[in-house]
């Protein structure tokens, strides 16, 4: 709305101001016809169209040719001056053509300041073309010429300068419109930006808690099979089978990241308990490890459910790639605060505040994104607890 203000106020203006200017061209246009057609021949008549053709030339340049340094406004000001005193000396009703100029000081000046001298000089010089032509101060010279002269170039003055001020503040207020926008288009750029890298942060994420856990699996599995090919042979076709499984599943991901464009979190609704009792169950077979879980059957979201599994997940990665342990525990709970996982292992534990991993800051990103917290507990020889909270707004 005030952009909208703006531009109209600027449109008001202009068109005002031009249908004064052409006014005043209009008059000049008449006084030069009735120059030529009405008044007898003599120096006067011929000086009179002389000052005026020199007005409407140095305009005509200046109108032709704005951007040229050398062609100055204030040279047809100058014109303009002199004119309206000659003018004011050759005729006396040539002096009210100084008050259908009085625009022309605004639109020309570059300034308040040299407007205001500009239109100083034209009423000096037109007060003194009409005072040599009446030859001297007289009174009806003072009552008539000056006092009328001056309340115009007063109002003409008034006007102007609040004018000035206006365009000013549409000047000002189209600066700061330009800024809005140049700021608006920095933020707008800033939050593509932004929204890139966030995707790309996501897109990372995902494929790290999907795709890399699977593919690690994959190694770990293939590494046992080939060790127990000769020693215990149907557990490495065990460990081969998890290992389609596991390629078929990391497959099928891979397709839903590249090709339909959903994300690979998509899994299916019901209860997480039975979604998470799947996934230790399969741990378990591919690592022989002892697997205690109190899984609450739970209802939750599709945020929260998937937030639970990948934390999950993703701990039981690294109990496979690093822990060296025997048993995990899994405790999946609601409380009045959340719904808490509670992931254990009694393997070698590590330092917390030396961990640069990957996969502890995606947790914490993915249950910050839910309004939730992530908490570690280990030290080196004493295993690991890891803790996941989802708040009860998260979860229904």
């Amino acid at each position: 709305m005030t952009a909208l203000a703006g531009a109209a106020s600027d449109a008001f203006w202009t068109t005002t101001l031009r249908r004064w200017n052409a006014v005043c061209w209009l008059l000049f246009a008449v006084m030069a016809v009735g120059l030529a057609a009405i008044d007898r021949p003599g120096g006067s008549k011929y000086a009179a169209l002389a000052l005026l053709g020199a007005v409407v030339v140095s305009y005509a340049v200046l109108y032709r040719f704005p951007a040229n340094p050398v062609v100055r406004p204030e040279v047809y000001l100058s014109v303009l001056v002199v004119a309206l005193g000659g003018l004011a000396y050759l005729r006396g009703n040539y002096a009210a053509l100084f008050m259908v100029t009085l625009p022309h000081y605004w639109l020309f000046g570059r300034t308040p300041r040299v407007s205001m001298v500009f239109l100083g000089l034209a009423t000096a010089a037109t007060l003194a073309g009409s005072v040599l032509r009446d030859d001297g101060w007289t009174v009806e010279f003072f009552t008539e010429v000056l006092v009328s002269t001056l309340l115009v170039v007063a109002v003409g003055a008034l006007i102007g300068l609040w004018a000035h001020s206006v365009v000013a503040q549409s000047a000002e207020r189209a600066r700061l419109l330009a800024e809005l926008e140049e700021t608006q288009a920095e933020l707008t750029e800033a939050h593509q930006r932004q929204g890139a890298a966030d995707e790309r942060e996501r897109m990372a994420r995902d494929i790290h808690d999907t795709l890399a856990q699977g593919f690690a699996s994959i190694i770990v599995l293939a590494e046992a099979a080939r060790a127990g090919l000769d020693a215990d042979p149907a557990r490495s076709a065990q460990q081969l089978r998890s290992i389609e499984s596991t390629a078929r599943e990391n497959l099928a991901e891979a397709r839903e990241l590249v090709g339909s464009g959903r994300r690979p979190d998509q899994t299916a609704a019901g209860s997480v308990a039975e979604t998470l009792r799947r996934t230790l169950d399969r741990f378990a077979e591919d690592t022989g490890l002892t697997v205690d879980a109190e899984l609450e059957d739970l209802e939750c979201d599709q945020q929260t459910r998937i937030a639970l599994l990948r934390c999950t997940q993703e701990s039981l990665a690294n109990v496979r790639k690093h822990a060296r342990a025997s048993t995990v525990g899994v405790v999946l709970a609601r409380q009045p605060y959340g719904v808490e996982l509670e992931i254990t292992d009694d393997g070698a534990g590590f330092l917390v505040e030396e961990s640069s991993g990957f996969g502890l800051d995606g947790m914490r990103k993915r249950l910050a994104e839910l309004g939730g917290r992530l908490t570690v507990t280990s030290s080196v020889g004493d295993g690991t607890r890891v803790l996941a909270l989802i708040p009860p707004g998260a979860a229904s």
